[in-house]
């Protein structure tokens, strides 16, 4: 089958990604028919169909698990690590070359805005895989042993928050370590998987070595259940993980999971102020809240707390939501009905509860999936925005007078991925961070990523750890 990506010149500043009507799976290096039903990808921003896609049934998942076993046995993991290194920089460089087109189909696909894909999704993307390229021939200093070794074959799927990003938190590590793949990403999201499948022809990679599979839960499931797979990769929601958790007890195979997250992101009363409020727009407000560390529970020491509400629903009043492709925009669309359908429900039991709610005054297009960026005021720990995460632009704001007691409420969660910690005191920030029971703390700013850093939670959160020296632990042995 051919490609499903033709290109045409971009026209003034924006790409321009002709996608074809239909298509297939990426199975051993070639687009091929899949033998399940279809299914449509829609823009979130106007409901407008972008493509049909292949969903893949357990006769595809055994040929992608197949190649993928072949490419590991006879050619991947025999490699010298500097060779693979080649193909990983060299896919890193197609990237940054092909970044304009990534970032206009992310976008168009996700409903972000075009800044976010391009500026801070596609660079960190091929950051990520210039990074993991030179560990491939350094394996041994990884803290594995002078001999550590790939495990096979690892199924990985990935959510569709961020489509690309994830794709890149997965197969890099993996494909530095000797291991072969595949990966399937969320169904509302798989265009930006299948063009780095394109990326992979481009680069010459052995076929076989990445492998795309597309579909719904079913298809994850039997990839996930798979006998062929040494290794399973899983960001997505916590009862899925569960799920994943449950169906792998028992077997050989290794298993990380990155899992949701109610992060506490706490203001203390000397704090610089208007440094804080970009932290907490960025923070819950970012990708539409559809960020699994958001920081969608704000603690605020009681002292500064009408001062810092004041700005914040200033700041939250600048914020322009609209067309994800124009490069003004800050909030982009929900990324599907369902979400959306999820966002509307808690902030009604929000409303329910008691708590006051706030939101900005816009009005919303009358095509697609939105919903103003919003904060309630007066949460408990006991409101269910207080403790359920919403996956969207909903900020619950809960006072503190002390720092026990913004620790304590900060670490009443069933969830530790992550928190933030706003102060000028660098010994409260170390007495924070090593009290927090969160993988990740920021301190004086949020979401900050960086391919050298490690990423995970504790708890509901998951377990293991993406990015880094730590990110190659979970694909060798």
């Amino acid at each position: 089958m051919p490609s499903p990506f033709e290109y045409a010149p971009a026209p003034e500043s924006r790409a321009v990604v002709d996608i074809a009507p239909s298509y297939g799976l990426f199975i051993d290096g070639q687009f091929v028919d899949g033998h399940g039903a279809t299914f449509k990808t829609i823009s979130p921003a106007t409901e407008e169909v972008l493509s049909e896609i292949a969903e893949a049934d357990q006769a595809d998942v055994d040929a992608a698990v197949k190649a993928a076993r072949k490419a590991y046995d006879r050619v991947w993991s025999r490699m010298p690590g500097r060779e693979r290194a080649k193909y990983l920089y060299r896919i890193a460089r197609i990237i940054q070359e092909r970044s304009r087109e990534l970032a206009v189909l992310e976008s168009l696909d996700n409903g972000k805005p075009i800044k976010e894909s391009r500026d801070v999704d596609v660079p960190t993307v091929a950051a990520h895989f210039f990074y993991y390229a030179g560990w491939a021939d350094k394996l041994e200093y990884a803290g594995r042993g002078t001999d550590p070794q790939p495990l096979g074959v690892a199924a990985q799927v990935i959510p569709w928050n961020f489509p690309l990003l994830m794709l890149a938190w997965k197969i890099a590590p993996a494909l530095a370590c000797g291991n072969t793949v595949v990966l399937k990403p969320a169904e509302t999201t798989p265009l930006t998987a299948l063009l780095f499948a394109e990326i992979c022809q481009q680069a010459d990679l052995p076929p076989g070595v990445v492998n795309i599979i597309t579909g719904a839960g079913g298809t994850g499931q039997a990839l996930v259940g798979h006998p062929g797979v040494d290794k399973v990769a899983f960001t997505g929601s916590t009862e899925v993980g569960k799920a994943i958790a449950r169906s792998v007890a028992g077997t050989s195979k290794r298993v990380t999971l990155e899992l949701g997250g109610k992060a506490a992101n706490i203001v203390f009363d000397d704090a610089p102020i208007d440094q804080a409020v970009e932290g907490i727009v960025d923070g819950i407000f970012f990708n539409q809240g559809h960020v699994c560390c958001a920081g969608s529970r704000l603690l605020v020491q009681e002292s500064i707390a009408d001062d810092l509400l004041e700005r914040l629903k200033a700041r939250m009043s600048t914020l322009r939501m609209g067309d994800p492709l124009d490069k003004n925009t800050d909030i982009g669309a929900i990324n599907s009905g369902e979400q959306l359908k999820r966002i509307r429900e808690l902030s009604e039991v929000g409303d329910a509860e008691g708590a006051e709610r706030w939101e900005v005054a816009c009005d919303l297009p009358t095509k697609g999936f939105w919903f103003p960026p919003t904060l309630f005021t007066g949460v408990s720990q006991a409101h269910r925005i207080a403790r359920e995460e919403i996956f969207g632009p909903v900020l619950s704001v809960l006072t503190f007078r002390t720092p026990a007691e913004a620790l304590e409420k900060a670490n009443n969660t069933p969830y530790g991925l992550s928190a933030g910690v706003w102060t000028d005191k660098g010994s409260l920030i170390l007495k924070m961070a090593n009290s927090l029971r969160a993988g990740v703390v920021w301190a004086n700013t949020f979401n900050k990523f960086d391919p050298t850093s490690p990423f995970g939670g504790y708890k509901e959160s998951g377990y293991g750890r993406e990015g880094g020296r730590h990110g190659l632990e979970a694909y060798l042995k």
